[in-house]
């Protein structure tokens, strides 16, 4: 497939059609929208909006999550209409977050991450106890509370654990790095998440070889599709394992 192709089945697959465990889909006009049904926050997943429409639309998300009493994300992507979205969302009091890059890989016989040898130290995580294990690793990376990042683990993995797959490299008991995978189901994709890893143990091949046990994984499960929202330090590294940038995405977190 070739970037266009790409891009319209990752908006009908990821964006305009996908279920999401905690979340109820309500579509609204030309918006998308999650509601969280959990008490976290909700997000607009997908829009389709012109200039003579995208000021009413936006006025009527924060007025619906407002009567809501929960805070929400807009994920803008850089080809969403209209071209000024992210100006409009900004005068209207969102805060606009960092790009990340919208990776996607097409898994076919004989890539190396196929092929990888994984290290006897990279674990898959399927218990609590590992969940745990991965939110002090994130804690302390980060130098931020994680609590929440783990309860959504633990319920993901309750609830639908053959969608779910963690990881995470041990040193002497301790994990040192981390990432998860996501493969949603009747689509073509699986979603790559985390990847942080310890200051100290950085530039040893972890990161690859997390990316080889996840991509090893999808493939066993039928699944032909990788997407990850890349960072500056992310990007590179994915390019060099066959990532291609289709787009930049933007988180715009409403006012509260």
């Amino acid at each position: 497939m070739n970037k266009e192709q790409l891009i319209a089945l990752f908006n009908r697959e990821q964006r305009i059609d996908t279920i999401i465990a905690g979340y109820r889909r309500e579509e609204a006009g030309q918006v998308i929208r999650q509601v969280s049904i959990t008490g976290g926050e909700g997000f607009v997943i997908y829009s389709a909006l012109s200039a003579e429409t995208v000021q009413e639309a936006i006025r009527e998300q924060l007025s619906y999550f407002e009567q809501l009493d929960q805070r929400f994300e807009w994920k803008l992507y850089d080809y969403d209409q209209p071209a000024n979205l992210k100006d409009k969302l900004l005068e209207h009091g969102f805060t606009i977050g960092e790009p990340e890059g919208l990776m996607v890989m097409q898994l076919t016989e004989g890539d190396f991450m196929l092929s990888c040898e994984i290290p006897a130290h990279i674990i898959r995580i399927t218990d609590e106890a590992g969940i745990n294990d991965i939110v002090l690793l994130e804690e302390d990376i980060w130098g931020e509370s994680h609590r929440e990042l783990g309860e959504e683990l633990i319920r993901n993995l309750e609830n639908d654990p053959d969608s779910l797959f963690i990881y995470a490299a041990y040193v002497d008991g301790i994990a040192v790095s981390a990432a998860w995978m996501y493969l949603h189901k009747g689509t073509s994709f699986g979603s790559l998440w985390g990847g942080s890893t310890l200051s100290q143990y950085r530039n040893k091949g972890l990161y690859t070889s997390l990316l080889a046990v996840r991509a090893q994984a999808a493939w066993e499960n039928g699944f032909r599709l990788l997407t990850v929202d890349a960072s500056p330090m992310s990007l590179p590294i994915l390019r060099k394992r066959g990532f291609d940038l289709l787009a930049y995405s933007y988180p715009c977190v409403s006012p509260k």
